[in-house]
């Protein structure tokens, strides 16, 4: 089986609304694997970085100072088509238009505070998972669960 790896965040309104737990579940409740996982604080220059295909547009700066403000949770996931696959768990951009059952639909209210970061393509994910992980802290194993999740 041929997996794809991306990269989720769990953003400040995330954890400082204690949904951390919540939304792993829904990753591991799906099948997919969690592969790297930490806790940190971006400094400004990290979200400057994380964020630059957004520097110029009149949202921008508050951006930075939102992801900035709090600790955020930075994860590698894996899995069949994963990429794809957790955009449509976490749900659309703009939580009011999310679908029913998506992280985003039933933990956010705002397009400013929408809980969650997840790559949108998998040349993305490449990029944005060596923004915030090395290769030392990716682990490579087998859920004892996959046999009964894939074909």
């Amino acid at each position: 089986m041929e997996t794809e790896r991306t990269l989720v965040l769990i953003k400040p309104d995330g954890v400082q609304r204690g949904l951390i737990g919540k939304i792993i579940s829904r990753f591991e409740d799906k099948g997919l694997k969690i592969v790297a996982m930490k806790m940190l604080h971006l400094t400004k220059e990290n979200a400057e970085e994380h964020y630059a295909q957004h520097k110029g547009k009149p949202f921008f700066d508050s951006l930075i100072n939102y992801i900035t403000s709090a600790p955020i949770v930075a994860m590698v996931v894996e899995g069949k088509n994963a990429v794809a696959c957790i955009r449509k768990v976490v749900g659309a951009t703009n939580p009011q238009e999310a679908e029913p059952g998506t992280i985003r639909f039933d933990f956010a209210m705002d397009i400013g505070r929408n809980i969650i970061h997840a790559s949108d393509s998998p040349d993305t994910a490449e990029r944005e998972i060596k923004l915030f992980f090395d290769e030392s802290e990716i682990f490579d194993y087998k859920r004892i669960d996959e046999e009964w999740v894939y074909e």
